[in-house]
């Protein structure tokens, strides 16, 4: 499966690749020669501390380069019909009678704390398309939906300055 991806996304994820390469990983091995250098390795904390941060680069770099490798290059701007990719999106839920406002991003740059929802998700999937006043089915899992009714949709387009995820 290849990852739906703005050309944004790519340059963000070429520029922490670059980043990780050139500057973090010279650090890291740096910082393991040094810690080696303070004697006996089973019992030295400051060495598989230094190893693990040098790991986790490396396996970040891994998975950028992955990223780069097998995506699939979409359009980010909005389309003037229906709910699209970075349209801030507000709906009330019928069960509950709440008031959400998310906003629909590609899956590298979702952070739900914040807001901003995968358009891979199942709140993301349900609602791209649909438009202002249209009563939405939410399909969580076989055994759990629920309705939603769109009240606003808010067409921003995309924002060059929205941060792609970490781990």
């Amino acid at each position: 499966m290849h990852d739906e991806l703005t050309q944004v996304d790519i340059d963000k994820m070429k520029e922490e690749l670059q980043h990780r390469i050139q500057v973090l990983r010279p650090q890291l091995i740096e910082e393991v020669k040094a810690a080696r250098s303070f004697g006996d390795l089973s019992e030295n904390f400051e060495y598989k501390a230094a190893k693990r941060e040098k790991n986790r680069n490396d396996s970040r770099i891994r998975y950028l380069q992955n990223m780069i490798k097998t995506a699939v290059v979409i359009d980010g701007t909005s389309q003037e019909e229906g709910i699209a990719l970075f349209d801030k999106v507000t709906f009330l839920v019928e069960d509950d009678g709440t008031q959400e406002t998310i906003q629909l991003v590609t899956t590298l740059r979702q952070d739900a704390l914040k807001g901003l929802i995968s358009k891979e998700s199942p709140v993301g999937k349900a609602l791209l398309g649909h438009k202002v006043g249209d009563r939405v089915k939410i399909q969580v899992s076989d055994t759990f939906a629920y309705y939603v009714q769109i009240q606003q949709v808010e067409k921003t387009g995309e924002d060059p300055d929205l941060p792609i995820s970490t781990f």
